[in-house]
């Protein structure tokens, strides 16, 4: 077998582009947070991750353009060696605070914040332990880690506990959980999870990417549930609310200081660069001085979750402004997508192996700053294409 078989052997993709089907990486000409256009096509955006629209916000972009001015565009080198500015302290410091957390450490992107803290912690003859529903970036954290990845079935506290039980008590345990999961918008069970860590000997490191500006007054799944203190180290990223690149974790300060000597992931990556730096203490400063940003998201996921519902959509377990379509089939899914998109509204696929065998889905998410009027009109396409596609009756 030649190392190359695999790749030729590859033809899904190219298949759905033959078949003018494939839905990924569309290259958007022009995107002003709920309209994008691709070319002259002008689209409802349902599948972005930018959630309070703080992409466009005057402040945030301004913040972006000073701090080119002053720093330049790059930091050309990794935190541990020349590439540690004060605002990257500055920020660090202001997350810390946010999430109500000792210390806060900054890595380049959210993938790596995952990468680096669970292989950072886990040694060998540890264990991990994960929702089957957790993002990507902690499944390869895990598989990068020296210690054993165990996994439970989704938001199942009797499965969790049934894995915990098996292992020893005295042997290190890491639970790690997205808050809010990225796909069909439901919330893990923080409050019962922290129970488990107690009875059996586990620590818990919390994945907020998409709970930070939409849950607990914008700070996350542990400040919607009351429970930060007892949650060990909590995961956010830049590249949702904070409209920016990059991520953090939060935690004790003994916690963070033996990350940053030991996460490969941030050890030896080149620093966050100036402009998102400065991006995201903009962003921060919006989301506390316009807290009604976050109010007003919340009401549209509130609505959508209702119309959908009350058209007969299956929306599964959402609880937020991500909101799944669940279609089943791949084909159907790739089939409604064209509609859609062609209707004028843009959201995201997700087939095998992103989502399991027969549960493919378009996930479509809202922003604060989506209109009535532009909601009233995705609701109008998604109705007509639904039953045009007999999605619903």
């Amino acid at each position: 077998m030649d190392l190359f078989d695999k790749c030729y052997q590859f033809t899904d993709a190219r298949i759905a582009k033959e078949m003018d089907l494939y839905p990924f990486f569309v290259p958007l000409s022009q995107s002003e947070g709920p309209e994008a256009y691709v070319g002259d096509h002008r689209i409802l955006m349902c599948g972005a991750n930018n959630y309070l629209g703080l992409t466009t916000h005057p402040k945030v972009r301004q913040a972006a353009i000073e701090a080119i001015k002053e720093f330049g565009t790059s930091c050309t080198g990794s935190r541990l060696a020349n590439g540690t500015l004060e605002i990257h302290r500055e920020l660090e410091r202001r997350l810390a605070e946010y999430v109500d957390k000792e210390r806060a450490l900054v890595f380049s992107t959210g993938f790596q914040v995952n990468l680096g803290v669970i292989s950072a912690l886990v040694s060998k003859g540890e264990y991990v332990i994960t929702d089957k529903e957790d993002h990507a970036s902690i499944v390869d954290g895990c598989m990068l880690a020296r210690g054993t990845m165990k996994r439970y079935r989704h938001n199942d506290m009797g499965d969790l506990e049934r894995v915990l039980a098996s292992l020893p008590l005295d042997i290190g345990k890491l639970i790690v959980v997205d808050g809010v999961f990225s796909v069909t918008g439901d919330i893990a069970p923080v409050p019962e999870i922290i129970a488990l860590c107690k009875r059996y000997n586990a620590r818990l490191l919390v994945d907020d990417a998409h709970a930070i500006g939409v849950l607990g007054g914008g700070r996350g799944t542990c400040a919607h549930f009351g429970v930060t203190e007892g949650v060990d180290l909590i995961m956010g990223t830049f590249s949702k609310s904070f409209a920016s690149m990059g991520g953090f974790i939060a935690g004790d300060d003994d916690i963070v200081h033996y990350i940053e000597h030991h996460a490969r992931a941030f050890m030896f990556s080149a620093a966050l660069t100036p402009p998102n730096v400065a991006a995201v203490l903009a962003a921060l400063d919006v989301m506390i001085e316009e807290p009604e940003r976050i109010g007003r998201l919340n009401q549209i996921g509130e609505r959508m979750r209702k119309a959908y519902s009350e058209l007969g959509f299956d929306i599964g377990p959402s609880q937020t402004p991500i909101i799944p379509i669940i279609i089943g089939e791949d084909l159907r899914t790739l089939l409604v997508w064209k509609r859609l998109y062609q209707e004028g509204v843009y959201t995201n696929v997700f087939i095998p192996p992103g989502v399991p065998q027969n549960c493919s889905l378009l996930r479509t998410s809202y922003m604060a700053t989506h209109t009535d009027e532009q909601l009233d009109e995705i609701l109008e396409i998604m109705e007509r294409v639904g039953r045009e596609a007999q999605l619903i009756s």
